[in-house]
């Protein structure tokens, strides 16, 4: 039971997945940090709301913090976008130059005195009416 234990966390891709949970954890870190302490204040300063973080609103006594959720979806945004474009695209570009298909078998061949395309299965050119070998 062990054994099978061992082979099933050294498998790929659970050591793979495990290692992107952390690091994908660690980036969300990073780019939260990036919007609540830098791109908030830009933001802020530009429409004279000093944190998205304290905008709220109250209605019968519940409050609602839309300003949490401005962050988060900054957040978002900005996690999605360099996702997509530092390993979404390039991984797509390698994976579409890894296969490149190779030429497709000829259907057609030249006709030795007219130069014409024929099916490669004709006996005779369709243009010149000359014997094909």
């Amino acid at each position: 039971m062990l054994k099978e234990f061992k082979q099933f966390l050294l498998r790929g891709n659970v050591v793979d997945l495990a290692v992107g949970v952390v690091i994908g954890a660690a980036f969300s870190a990073i780019v939260t940090a990036l919007v609540s302490d830098l791109i908030t204040p830009i933001i802020a300063a530009v429409g004279k709301v000093p944190d998205f973080g304290e905008l709220s609103f109250t209605i019968n006594g519940s409050q609602f913090m839309y300003g949490h959720f401005i962050n988060a979806l900054i957040s978002f945004i900005l996690v999605a976008s360099t996702i997509f474009f530092f390993v979404v695209k390039p991984m797509n570009v390698l994976i579409a130059r890894s296969r490149k298909e190779p030429p497709a078998d000829p259907t057609t061949k030249k006709c030795k005195e007219c130069l014409s395309e024929i099916p490669l299965e004709a006996k005779r050119c369709s243009h010149c009416a000359q014997v094909v070998s």
